[in-house]
């Protein structure tokens, strides 16, 4: 039993290998063994859990996602390609956030409206022709009140104009795998039939921008907030309240975000973002019938996930020894973990019982690169694999040549001379 409370690290060398297992595999071997080399993208493949299908999920389209394993818990035609209104919002987040973590602008950067961010009607700020605000200001318009003239605005302030930042959007898509996906405009106003995206991609975008600027949360959990207009009339007060009901509604969790949306064609959307014990859910609803509807969708989904999943996240990761480097001007190189391993449990799997298997050669023949995967770190749980994190080169090594064999062997008779 005593066993069972510690994590297992198996360990193998060439020598001792049925005794001490641990097991540093060769590349002549490799392929005989079968070792798969997982990305971090796919190091967290699972089915959905027996029995999701039977929640009663009133939406045609529907996706509960964990964002720090990118898994899948729950689908409900996560493929088909639907409007997503001001949920389009979130990829237009992505790019103002990428924009200041790029040093392209600041959040105290002051943007002056146009007449094409104040033309926009739906959801606004009503902000005015020639209306200067600070970058940070319009993303609390839309991120709170999902203004669409706000986001304008800053597809203007970005790349000059919308049409080019909606470019960039479905770039940015595009690098996300988000193949369902072409965006027509920066707001999701349009009710072009070519303006679609599915469940799945929402999830996809929606875990891209909690995961890399969580800051987002500064913004998204604010539920009323007052703005300054300042025009050529004078100066006004006009108040934001965030559509996201959801903020108000749960109880046994932390809503955290993120953006609602609703059209005559899309009807009503929501990407709803939680947070409890660790453990961060993306519940995306596509096309519920009513405005109650899409909260309703969210909180079953949401309720569904806290009560049956657990996160695995591995705070004691096994040190890594240098790794021997052959015909190399070094003797050896220092490794390093590409990153760290998460997982996560749907079962109440007994996560004491996980192994730790590293995966390395022997050695490296020169020339190594820093960056170069040298092996994995393999999870297992009661024999089956959880996935895999790369294990990579952290420095170059250069081919030893002649003149380095002739020091290295002076060196040694050097050393016995003495």
């Amino acid at each position: 039993m005593e066993s069972r409370t510690k994590q297992k690290i198996r360990y193998e060398t060439a020598e001792n290998r049925a005794e001490q297992k641990i097991r540093y595999e060769t590349a002549e071997n490799r392929a005989e063994q079968k070792m798969r080399y997982q990305t971090a993208e796919s190091r967290t493949e699972q089915k959905n859990p027996e029995g999701s299908q039977t929640l009663q999920i009133q939406a045609p389209g529907a996706v509960l996602m964990e964002a720090s394993t990118g898994q899948i818990i729950y689908e409900k035609n996560a493929d088909e390609r639907r409007s997503p209104a001001s949920i389009t919002k979130i990829m237009t987040l992505i790019l103002i956030f990428d924009a200041i973590d790029a040093g392209k602008i600041r959040l105290d950067d002051e943007v002056v409206t146009s007449a094409h961010a104040k033309s926009m009607g739906g959801s606004q700020v009503f902000l005015e022709e020639g209306e200067i605000q600070t970058v940070e200001t319009l993303i609390k318009c839309i991120v709170i009140a999902s203004g669409n003239d706000a986001s304008v605005a800053m597809a203007e302030y970005i790349s000059g104009s919308e049409a080019a930042f909606v470019q960039s959007m479905n770039e940015r898509a595009k690098g996300l795998g988000m193949t369902g996906t072409h965006f027509v405009d920066c707001c999701g106003l349009t009710e072009s039939p070519e303006h679609l995206t599915t469940a799945r991609d929402i999830a996809v975008m929606s875990r891209e921008l909690i995961t890399k600027y969580p800051q987002i949360h500064n913004y998204s959990t604010i539920w009323m907030e007052n703005i300054t207009h300042v025009t050529k009339q004078g100066s006004r007060e006009f108040g934001l309240s965030n559509t996201n009901r959801l903020l108000k509604m749960a109880t046994n969790y932390r809503v955290t975000g993120l953006k609602t949306g609703s059209t005559s064609m899309a009807k009503y959307c929501l990407s709803a973002t939680a947070e409890k014990d660790g453990v961060r859910l993306i519940a995306v609803i596509m096309a519920a019938p009513d405005y109650k509807a899409r909260f309703a969708d969210a909180q079953i989904l949401l309720n569904y996930g806290y009560a049956n999943c657990r996160l695995y996240e591995d705070q004691e990761m096994p040190m890594l020894k240098d790794m021997e480097v052959r015909d190399g001007v070094e003797s050896s190189v220092q490794l390093q973990y590409a990153g760290g391993f998460s997982y996560l449990g749907l079962g109440g799997e007994d996560f004491s019982s996980i192994e730790k298997k590293l995966l390395l050669p022997e050695a490296l023949q020169a020339p190594v690169t820093k960056g170069e995967k040298a092996g994995v770190l393999r999870y297992e749980l009661d024999g089956k694999a959880l996935g895999e994190v790369d294990i990579l080169t952290a420095g170059d090594v250069e081919q030893a040549g002649f003149s380095d064999y002739l020091q290295a062997v002076f060196r040694v008779w050097s050393l016995r001379s003495e």
